[in-house]
């Protein structure tokens, strides 16, 4: 595990020291590139979102929960039903 993180932490600072490097107009047009590109997203996102919630024809269907121990219980009562089998319920 430590040599795990001490892989990342160099990543980072191999990273860091490239950003650094940078010339400081360059620097910039990144942030503002990378800040664009999360506008949009965000923007894609919410759009998504009141296009979904705006449409008519969501419904919510409410029903009963079933499990797994539900269905294999179905499944045998089904099973006895057609095997006759005379076990009570």
């Amino acid at each position: 595990m430590k040599k795990i993180r001490d892989k990342i932490e160099r990543q980072i600072l191999h990273a860091d020291r490239k950003w650094k490097e940078l010339p400081a107009k360059r620097q910039r047009f990144f942030t503002k590139l990378f800040f664009v590109g999360y506008t949009v997203v965000t923007l894609l996102v919410l759009i998504s979102i009141f296009i979904t919630t705006a449409n008519d024809n969501n419904t919510m269907s409410i029903s009963h929960i079933t499990t797994i121990s539900d269905h294999t219980a179905m499944k045998r009562q089904s099973h006895d039903n057609k095997t006759g089998s005379t076990l009570k319920k």
